[in-house]
């Protein structure tokens, strides 16, 4: 099945298992969703040498794209096939340095979807629940 045939789901779980590619974006922000549902997703990331501020930090680009796209996922799950969406405002808060070469876990849950609008939050957390970042974001959903 062609990827456009497929609703966000559908899409979705086919990365998850490695059938088709994950978006190109992953090359540059190391990133792979790993698990989904109906209004949620869960991605693997991690930070390396190459996301970095000039001062040595990893640079908060990082996590917003990694919100980003957790957030903008989990709004996805629940599109039909042939529509799509894009991000209208995305709302961070650092909460704490993102750590360099280490495997985070970013989740992406649904918060409300209306015909034209859907509304999600995005976590960074570590492997023992530590808050690293956390976004709300506003999708506009747009249908052909």
């Amino acid at each position: 099945m062609h990827p456009k045939e497929m609703t966000g789901l559908q899409l979705l779980q086919a990365m998850c298992d490695g059938k088709i590619p994950p978006a190109s974006i992953s090359e540059t922000i190391p990133m792979q969703p790993f698990e989904v549902a109906e209004g949620s997703i869960s991605f693997k990331a991690k930070a390396d040498h190459r996301h970095l501020n000039p001062l040595g930090g990893v640079h908060g680009g990082f996590a917003a794209t990694v919100l980003d796209s957790v957030t903008g996922c989990a709004v996805h799950t629940m599109l039909e096939a042939g529509v799509g969406y894009g991000t209208i405002d995305l709302n961070i808060k650092m909460c704490r340095p993102i750590p360099q070469n280490k495997e985070l876990l970013a989740v992406g849950t649904l918060i409300n979807i209306s015909k034209n609008l859907g509304i999600s939050e995005g976590k960074i957390i570590d492997e023992d629940g530590k808050l690293y970042a956390h976004a709300t974001a506003t999708c506009m959903i747009i249908r052909p």
